[in-house]
This record gives C-alpha cells, sequence and structure tokens, in this order.
C-alpha cells in the first residue's frame, strides 16, 4: 500500500511495555521446536496482491498452488509473475536458474478443488465480506481440518471471518502490504480463540519468507490502518477547512516528520476510493466519527477523481497511473514581494532553540543579537553556536571563511533593551504562555515602529501573544523545529490581525535562511503537531487496550510505513510530557471527545517517566 519501505526497528522494554505486557498473553516463540513449518501453501486469487504473494512464498522456496477465478484472470497472473521476475533479473536480484526454480514450484489453475492439499490455504480475493466467507465455506469441505486459512483483508472482521468455518481456531488474518515482493511487513492477525500453536507457525512462516511479522488483535484497521488512516483522514479535514493549502501540508509532513510522502499524496497512491472504504469498514467497528471519511474524500470518491490510477485526485497526474503531477503551485508565491526589509534580527532565548535560530539566521547572511537572562547562560550558547559550526566545518558543510563570517555576525546581550534598533524580534522562551506575554508586553515597548515580532510557539494561540501587545498586525507564529540548524521546516503562522506584509516578510526571511515555509492559520497544533500528536495519542490508546506491544506498533509503522520512528520512540524523543501537553492543547481547543489524552499516557507523566530526558518513558534509555 505504501511505498519506500525503510529498515530498523525500535525495540525495548520500558515501564509502559512492562505495565502492559504482564496482562497480555506472551507472543508465540518463533522457534522451529515450537512453530509448524509450512511447505505447501495454496493463494486463492491471483490478482496484484495474490499474485505477489504466491511469488514471495515460491521465492522462498515454497510449494505454491495458485488459483485465479477464471482462463483470463489465469493468463495476467502467470504474466504478472514472469514480469516481476525479469524486472528483478534485470536488476541483477534473480539468475535465469533460479527464475526457472520459481516457476516450477509454482502450479497455477483455476479449479479450487487443487488446493486440497496444501497445509495452509492464503486468500487474497475482493475485499468484501461476503465473497471471502462464501470461498471459506467451500474451502472448509476442500481441506482437511488440520489446514490453517489466512485472510489478506486490510479491513475485515477476521474473528467474523473465522466463525463462519468449521475451524475458527485456525483462521487468522495477514495483512500484506503491496507491492508484496518489495514491502517487508506483514500483520498478523489473532483472533479470540485463535490456536497458539497455529499463530506461532504463521509468524514462522512470514519470518521464513523475508518479511517482518507483528501481531496485532481483530480490531479495525489492525496497526497500520488504525494509526494510518485515522491521520490520512485528519489531513483531508485540514485542507476541506482550508486550514493550510494541499502542498503545505504534504511538505510539512515530510520536512517536519521524516515520512516518505504528504498525507493527500499518499492517498492519492492508496487510491481515494480504498482509502475511503478502509475509513467505513472502520467507522462501522468503532463508531468513532473521526474514522468516518472526511466530506471532501467522499465528494471525489463519487466523482470518479481516485488519485494516481485514474490521473486525479488531490492532485493532477500526466496520465491514470503516472507519478508525475502536472499542476503543483507554490501556495506563496503571491504573497512574497511584499515585506519588510530584515537586515538584523533579535533573538531572546538562550535554549537550543534560540541557539540553533541564531545559528541558522547568521550563516545566511544576518546581523544576530542574541539576548539572554544572564552572563553565564549567554556565554553558555555562544559556546554551543561556535561549537555547532565548528562541527559543520569538519563535515565539510561549511568553510572555515563561511563560519567565521556566521560568528562574527551573532553577538549577545543580557538588556532586552539593546534588541530596539532590529527589524524582526523572536522570542524562543519557554512554552508557557504566561511567560510569551509578559515579554511580548516587554518588547513591544522597546521594539522600533515597523518591526516585526514573531513567536516560535508550537502549540500556543499566537493571537495571545499579539493581544499582549499595542501592535497586533506586527505579531506572526514563526515556529522552527528542532534542531534547527538541520530541520528545513517552519510553520508561519498568521492571525486574523496580521498584516499582509508582516507575512510576507517572516515568509521571505524564511526562504532567505534555506529553510521551507508553510503557511497555517493560528489554531492548535498549527500543521505538524495538529496531525501528529492525535497519531501519537492513538498509539497510545492501542496500547493501553491490550490491542499489540510497543515493538510490533513501532515496527508496523516504520517497516511498513517508511517512518523514521516509530510512534512510541518518537513520543520518548519528544518527551512525553511535551506529547501530554500538546494533546491537551488540541483537546482543549477542539473538544474532539478522540483527542482526550490517553490515561497511560497521564500516568506516565505522573510517574515520572518522560521518555529518553529521564531514561524511561515507553520504552528504557540507559545512560550514553
Amino acid at each position: 500500500m505504501i511505498e519506500r519501505p525503510v529498515s530498523g526497528t525500535t525495540s525495548g522494554t520500558g515501564p509502559a511495555a512492562n505495565q502492559e505486557n504482564a496482562n497480555q498473553e506472551k507472543k508465540p516463540e518463533n522457534s522451529r521446536d515450537e512453530a509448524v513449518r509450512h511447505r505447501r501453501v495454496g493463494v486463492v486469487g491471483l490478482g496484484t496482491m495474490g499474485a505477489g504473494i504466491a511469488e514471495v512464498l515460491a521465492k522462498a522456496g515454497l510449494e505454491v498452488v495458485g488459483i485465479a477465478r477464471d482462463a483470463d484472470a489465469l493468463a495476467r497472473s502467470r504474466a504478472r509473475v514472469e514480469h516481476s521476475l525479469d524486472r528483478a533479473g534485470r536488476h541483477g536480484k534473480l539468475d535465469d536458474a533460479t527464475r526457472e526454480a520459481v516457476l516450477a514450484r509454482m502450479r497455477l489453475g483455476t479449479e479450487l478443488a487443487a488446493v486440497a492439499d496444501c497445509e495452509l490455504v492464503i486468500e487474497a480475493i475482493d475485499e468484501r465480506m461476503s465473497a471471502k466467507q462464501a470461498l471459506f465455506a467451500r474451502l472448509d469441505e476442500i481441506c482437511p481440518p488440520a489446514t490453517v486459512f489466512l485472510t489478506n483483508t486490510s479491513s475485515l472482521s477476521v474473528t467474523e471471518l473465522a466463525a463462519g468455518t468449521a475451524r475458527p481456531e485456525r483462521v487468522l488474518g495477514t495483512h500484506w502490504f503491496n507491492p508484496a515482493p518489495v514491502m517487508r511487513l506483514v500483520e498478523v492477525v489473532r483472533t479470540v480463540v485463535t490456536d497458539p500453536t497455529v499463530l506461532a507457525g504463521v509468524i514462522g512462516l512470514v519470518n521464513d519468507v523475508g518479511k517482518t511479522a507483528v501481531v496485532a488483535e481483530d480490531r479495525a484497521g489492525f496497526i497500520v490502518n488504525a494509526l494510518l488512516f485515522g491521520y490520512l483522514n485528519n489531513a483531508v479535514r485540514m485542507l476541506e477547512a482550508r486550514y493550510a493549502a494541499r502542498e503545505d501540508i504534504d511538505a510539512a509532513m515530510r520536512l517536519g516528520c521524516g515520512h516518505p510522502m504528504g498525507p493527500l499524496a499518499l492517498l492519492d497512491l492508496i487510491g481515494l476510493d480504498a482509502a475511503h472504504e478502509i475509513l467505513n469498514s472502520m467507522y462501522r467497528q468503532s463508531r468513532d466519527h473521526l474514522h468516518a471519511p472526511a466530506p471532501l474524500l467522499s465528494q471525489l470518491v463519487r466523482a470518479g477523481l481516485l488519485g494516481r490510477k485514474t490521473g486525479r485526485g488531490f492532485y493532477t497526474y500526466a496520465a491514470p497511473d503516472s507519478s508525475e503531477v502536472v499542476d503543483a503551485v507554490d501556495p506563496l508565491a503571491d504573497r512574497l514581494g511584499r515585506g519588510r526589509p530584515v537586515r538584523s534580527v533579535g533573538v531572546v532565548g538562550s535554549g537550543t532553540m534560540a541557539g540553533g535560530i541564531a545559528e541558522v539566521l547568521a550563516r545566511s547572511g544576518h546581523d544576530v543579537l542574541l539576548r539572554a537572562r544572564s552572563e553565564r547562560t549567554l556565554a553558555a550558547t555562544l559556546a554551543k553556536i561556535e561549537s555547532s559550526l565548528a562541527a559543520s566545518v569538519a563535515r565539510g558543510r561549511l568553510s572555515d571563511a563561511d563560519r567565521l563570517a556566521a560568528l562574527a555576525r551573532v553577538r549577545g546581550t543580557t538588556d532586552l533593551g539593546e534588541l530596539g534598533h532590529c527589524e524582526l524580534l523572536l522570542e524562543a522562551v519557554v512554552e508557557d504562555l504566561a511567560v510569551k506575554r509578559e515579554l511580548f508586553a516587554d518588547l513591544d515597548k522597546i521594539a522600533a515602529p515597523g518591526a516585526v515580532l514573531a513567536t516560535t510557539t508550537s502549540s500556543l494561540p499566537v493571537i495571545e501573544c499579539a493581544m499582549a501587545t499595542s501592535r497586533p498586525r506586527d505579531v506572526i507564529g514563526m515556529h522552527w523545529f528542532n534542531p534547527a540548524p538541520a530541520m528545513k521546516l517552519i510553520e508561519v503562522v498568521p492571525t486574523v490581525l496580521t498584516g499582509d506584509d508582516v507575512t510576507a516578510t517572516v515568509l521571505a526571511l524564511s526562504r532567505a535562511a534555506g529553510r521551507h515555509p508553510v503557511l497555517c492559520a493560528d489554531r492548535a497544533g498549527f500543521i505538524v503537531n495538529a496531525l501528529l500528536f492525535p497519531y501519537l495519542n492513538d498509539a497510545v490508546k492501542m496500547l493501553q487496550a491490550h490491542y499489540a506491544t510497543i515493538e510490533d506498533v513501532d515496527t508496523a509503522m516504520t517497516v511498513g510505513c517508511g517512518h523514521p520512528l516509530g510512534p512510541f520512540a518518537l513520543a520518548d524523543v519528544v518527551g512525553l510530557d511535551v506529547t501530554l501537553a500538546i494533546t491537551r492543547s488540541l483537546y482543549a481547543q477542539f473538544r474532539e471527545p478522540g483527542y482526550a489524552p490517553a490515561p497511560l499516557l497521564e500516568q506516565l507523566v505522573r510517574a515520572g517517566f518522560l521518555g529518553r530526558k529521564t531514561g524511561r518513558g515507553f520504552l528504557d534509555h540507559p545512560p550514553r
């Protein structure tokens, strides 16, 4: 379903893992002594997914009996497998002898009775409950009682399918990802009656064919879809509300979170009709209106605009099935060129963010005056800037002459009044509204007329800072991401009172600093946090409900979606206290029940388990 898988998983056991897993059934071991090994596997349904699964199994040395719907489908399936193998050969991943051996292990036909001698049968037919139930009823008659049945459903109830057979304890879900020969993740879905030995055998099979297995309970969306599609649906609602532009939403999640694709481009790749059906299925089970497809998504589906496969979805493509976007625009183009000149910037703060911003601006040619509360903190911040610039020289990313020039542009002070000559004043102090409002009132007194006042807040209302001044039209949000020297994204957040020339000024400054600015409305979370933190909160709820382990959830999202970190590892990096604070701010503003912080998250914060900074969060983090 998702392109560009990324290897590497996050694992470990922390206090939350110990607390949750103590009550959860131990995942079966994958040892050969405990897991039944299957050597002959049937695959019923040889479309894109079924043919890919059959190819993977045959490449791993298993005998495969593949069943297509009819002769025409069979011919397409053979061609599909041969094309895939030929492509692997052209890329040097398969020699001719191995290709012929793989094909020899595949017996493809149209008669369902051919799977009678298989130890395990995988169905990969249409995503319709009635069709799958009818198939399993026929397989029940054909196959011996010991045969294991697997469904490749991505959204239907495995329990319901299992209950319709005479062997419910031997029916599981294996949700493969498309394209199966490339994607490494397989979600193994157990029901309340699953035989643990059968589960162990299926996990062993998945591992034997070179895939990564994660285990999930049978609930709407399993792991990946349950977390991914709520996030995607939120992105559609954000676009629908004109909260941010299409390109800005996608750029924000790529640059701010390291996702391989933005959510709207990803929906186009998946197929808007497929996404709509998955969301509907999740909603039918969860009754959570956050899973109800956004009206805009429903309208596009009804209009036949289904994404890449039709040539148009959220984006327009050169042709059906093309990846070339032909209607890309710069959403900021008409806002540039009307700003105020900015040569000198005053940065208020002495933390990591303040120092990083000062470094970036100095490297881009701006004079920077850094204000700290004390000479000690000022000296420490300036020393960190000097060290960071030296590290860039050592890595070959900066010349020594440019290092010296950047250092010459940075000055420090403990006197707020010295910032009065700066054309833009940027605060990067503690994320406390009372502190920021007091600072903005002080900046209002010392800033020259026409100076822009900016806040780096990541979650507080920018308008609150603006109303602490006598010049609210000059106040704007400029949310940098940490570490500022490495992260390319800046969220630019005008309020309802911000002047257009002020917005243009900050957009231009961001680009001059080599950053990618995105424009968004002044609402809790802006773009990135408004999409990211409900997703993190959903992962905590998943753990809290004994739905899947920390390791399996993180593995699913890194291996299956290409995210650089799984949600629990990421929450530990961000800090569980910060995660809780931002989640609370989203819930307070939107009053959305689904945004309410998970009780487990609140309990961990109260216990002092805040993530990497305390050594314990969802995972244990040994001292470095």
